[in-house]
Order: structure tokens, then sequence, then C-alpha cells
């Protein structure tokens, strides 16, 4: 990667530092079903199976989801002779179906799932789980108001209890995202708290340093980054201690962004160029280009505008695709538009402006849709049309605006 950045100006305003602060990006990794637990759940399951099924758990524990999937195929789905073990594969093939990027496949196996743990043979907190595994797929989809219903009603079926409580906390953890999408920050706030409690009560450090990572975003968001690095230092410490290595990266990508807000771009490079190395180590191509994305930006506002759309170039052809990437892909063309800006170049800038839009406006973010208007905006106004540049800019403080009356 690039070595050193360049101190400068740049042209426009910027949106807050969009692309390491936006928490649905922040995965989440469940705990793996022993054999223990699924002889004691099932009546009839088959030894081969539960030890299948037991590698792929482990395997997404660890954050490999396409080799959990290959793993996943050499079993059938007993649905009637065994179906407790049949629903643990369901939640499992459709959670790594969802990080591989597969949605349609996911949201088809909890859609089973959903079906399957309506039947007497399950407790409300299977069916909460199906619940909140599929607003999970709801979410990476941008179907936010839809993803927070489903958590909202997976929380009120959790049963109290350890399982319960993990549950619930993984559940707080993921409607936070959503909420912050919605810039509910109050809201966002409140669950990641209560996330953070319960993980901390059952002693569960991976959820507790997701919880931590929550609590940071938004504290960013709200602004005042010194809290929000507070938040993430004590998160990527536990990430590291649980040898939680893709968590550690994606806070790692956030303390670059805190970083360069709190005046320190030489530690946001060091930060960021840390998270790239450990996404390639752990094999992940996707969390590699958020870093890249994020890199671009740190250089972009520090005057290297060529620099900055050749990382979100680079960026762009990693998550090609990727629907689950929404917001990064958006903030990718963001971040290349202003680059192309900077160089002169208005007309492929715009280009690109409307492809942030169109990504934003799909996933459900009105705050991002705004700084691209804001974007959009500036490019009209080097072109000396300030009758779009004004009705853009309007248009952005319209959409962020708290009351309309």
């Amino acid at each position: 990667m690039p070595g050193d950045i360049r101190r400068g100006k740049t042209r426009g305003p910027f949106p807050t530092w969009v692309r390491v602060m936006d928490g649905s990006a922040a995965l989440l990794t469940l705990p793996p079903v022993t054999p223990a637990y699924v002889q004691t759940r099932t009546s009839d399951g088959r030894p081969e199976t539960i030890a299948v099924l037991h590698r792929a758990d482990s395997l997404i524990a660890d954050h490999r989801y396409a080799e959990a999937l290959e793993a996943l195929g050499e079993v059938s789905l007993p649905a009637v002779s065994a179906p407790d073990l049949a629903l643990r594969i369901l939640f499992s093939e459709s959670w790594a179906r969802m990080y591989v990027g597969e949605l349609d496949a996911a949201v088809a196996s909890l859609e089973r799932a959903r079906a399957l743990a309506e039947g007497p043979a399950f407790t409300d907190i299977d069916r909460a789980e199906a619940m909140f595994r599929l607003a999970c797929c709801r979410l990476k989809v941008g179907k936010v108001s839809n993803a927070i219903a489903l958590f909202t009603a997976a929380l009120a079926l959790a049963e109290r209890g350890v399982a319960g409580d993990l549950l619930s906390a993984r559940i707080l953890d993921w409607r936070s995202r959503a909420l912050q999408v919605q810039r509910e920050w109050e809201a966002a706030q409140a669950d990641a708290e209560r996330s953070l409690e319960l993980a901390e009560s059952v002693g569960d450090h991976r959820l507790a340093a997701l919880a931590l990572m929550q609590c940071s975003l938004v504290a960013e968001r709200r602004g005042d980054p010194r809290v929000a690095r507070l938040y993430a230092e004590r998160s990527r410490q536990l990430a590291r201690e649980t040898g939680d290595r893709q968590t550690e990266a994606r806070v790692l990508n956030n303390l670059g962004g805190l970083s360069y807000l709190l005046g320190e771009p030489e530690k946001a490079v060091g930060y960021l160029k840390d998270a790239f190395a450990i996404s390639l180590e752990i094999g992940n191509e996707a969390d590699s280009a958020q870093a890249v994305s994020s890199l671009a930006q740190v250089h972009l506002r520090c005057g290297a505008p060529q620099l900055a759309e050749e990382q979100a170039r680079h960026a762009l052809s990693i998550l090609a695709e990727r629907d689950d990437y929404l917001d990064e892909r958006g903030n990718a063309h963001l971040v290349l538009g202003r680059a192309l800006l900077e160089q002169e170049r208005d007309a492929e800038a715009l280009t690109e402006l409307a492809a942030a839009e169109w990504a934003f406006e799909t996933f459900g973010s009105g705050s991002h849709v705004a700084a691209t208007w804001v974007a959009q905006a500036d490019a009209y106004r080097r072109a000396d049309d300030t009758d779009a540049a004004m009705t853009l800019y309007r248009r952005a403080a319209e959409a962020l605006q708290d009351f309309h009356f």
C-alpha cells in the first residue's frame, strides 16, 4: 500500500467520516454449536452430521464462511427425522451465505428455518433466533425499517437466562446498527449500551467487543470522537484477547477514521494499513477493500487526489457487485467522485457521484445521500451552474433537518 500522505487542502465540504463510521459494515460471529448441544436437542441426529455441523460452526467462528458452506454441502437436511438439527444447519448455512454475499439464498434458508421453528418442538428462543437472523439479512440489503421491526419482535420473544441474554445482546447490537442508519442516536446508544451490559453479564467478551464498537460509532456520529476512540480502544483490546482478528481489523479501520478526525493523519494511515494487512491475512478481501477505501479518503483530504483515485478504484474492483456492501460501495464512489473533481474531471466525477447516490439510496442512509448531494452541488458550482448547486445544497440541508413543520 502507498506510504506517506501529503498535507494540503481539498475543495468543498466533506461528509462526516462516512466510511468507517457506518455500523452496518461490522459483522457478528455467533457461538458455534457443539456436538453435546446438538445431541441433547435432537432425537436421532446422526453422529456424522453433527460432526460436520460442529466443524462448519467452528469455521464460521473463525470467519471462514466459504469453507463452512463447503463443509455443510456434505450433509442433507434431516427436517423430518431430526428437526432441531435441521434448524441449526439452516441457521449456519444462512449465516455463512449472508457473509459471502449470497443474500437471496440466505433469506430463502431463513424463511425455511422460520417456518420450521413455528413447530411445537421448538421454543420462543428458537423462533426469536430465526427472526433475528432474517432481520440481519434485511438490514444488509437496506430494508432498515423492516429489519428494526423484526429485531424488536425477536427481542420480545427472547427468553431469560444465559441463552436468552446472549441472543438479546446480539439483537440489540444489530438493532443499534439499524437505528444508526436512521440517525436515531439516542435509541442506538441505548441499544449498544444494553448489549454491552448483557454481554458482560454472561462473560462473552467477543460480543462485548462488538457492543463497544457500536458505542464508539454512535459517539462519533454524535460529534464526540475522543469518547468514540476510548470505546474503540476497549473494543480492540477485547478483540485481541479473544483472538477475533476480523473484529480487530474493523476496529482498527474505525480507529483510523477517528485518528484523522482528531488531527493525527499519520497515525490514521498506520491504523488503516494494519486493518488492511489483518483482513488480507484472514482472507477477507471485502474488509481489505474497506481499509483501502478509508485510506483513499484520508489521502483525498490530505491533498493527494490521484492517490485517492487509485485506491478508491481498487476498492471498487474488489467489492464489485457485492450487494451486502452497498454502503461501502457508495463510500468508494463518493471518494472517487471527489478525487476526480479535485483533478477537474467533472463529467467523470458526476458519473461516480450518481453511482454513490444510488448505492446510498438503496442502502437507506439519508445522511450519506445528503453527503452525495453536497458533492454534486460542488461540481455544479465549479461549472457556474449556481441554480443547480443551490437546489442540491438545499435538498441536502432539508434531508438532515430534525423538523419539517
